[in-house]
């Protein structure tokens, strides 16, 4: 059981760095598209935030590449430098999609609510995880309780990843629809809003499956030194 989960935690990984880059090639192809209704990144986010009825939302910028977020504790949307500014598919796709979350956070989208109660426990799990582990495996024989905590741990974060697929689909059919319906996007350019997402939604997917293939592995290994 051990050496399967080893084996499934590298094919995973491997996926992913797959998925990772396909979806930088997927952003970079649709940044260079602009889109008829020549909105920015922000603009958009602005007007879906209006048709939705939400007016306490702001749209801000922030630094790095791809890092954005919506901040249901700020009520803000926060996109990346290459988001905020920019009139592309990829901008007006990403942008609507962080939108997504604050029409998800506003409407009280349970897997929504599930996940923000679920960041203070993962916060403080990701911070003593690693440490619980090692110290459990070294005492494994005399205090197997420490590992079975470090076990607890792993298991939060994996559950965390679990909840955030449908937060993450959700928010993107949210956006698409929204693109769509509004006309802010023409139907020719759909398929490139979709392409965009259905890449991003696919990172999640690959964490969500590394997080049930680590909590795998350490099930294996305490069974096998039970």
């Amino acid at each position: 059981m051990t050496e399967f989960s080893y084996l499934l935690m590298i094919v995973i990984a491997v996926v992913g760095m797959i998925v990772q880059a396909r979806l930088q090639s997927v952003f970079r192809k649709y940044s260079r598209v602009p889109f008829g209704a020549g909105l920015t990144g922000r603009e958009v986010a602005e007007r879906m935030l209006r048709d939705h009825g939400i007016m306490d939302v702001k749209v801000v910028s922030t630094r790095g590449h791809l890092s954005d977020h919506y901040n249901p504790a700020t009520r803000t949307v926060n996109l990346s430098e290459s988001v905020y500014g920019s009139c592309s598919i990829a901008a007006a796709a990403v942008a609507a999609h962080e939108c997504g979350h604050a029409v998800q956070h506003s409407y009280g989208y349970a897997p929504l609510r599930l996940r923000s109660a679920l960041v203070p426990i993962i916060q403080f799990a990701s911070n003593i995880s690693t440490w619980i582990i090692i110290l459990g495996i070294i005492l494994i024989e005399s205090v197997p309780v420490i590992f079975w905590v470090g076990i607890a741990t792993i298991a939060a974060s994996a559950l965390f990843s679990i909840v955030t697929l449908p937060v993450e689909y959700n928010a993107s059919e949210r956006a698409l629809v929204w693109l769509e319906s509004s006309g802010t996007l023409p139907p020719a350019q759909m398929s490139g809003a979709r392409t965009s997402l259905r890449w991003a939604a696919r990172t999640y997917l690959v964490a969500a499956l590394s997080a049930i293939a680590t909590l795998l592995y350490y099930l294996g290994f305490a069974r096998d030194n039970d």
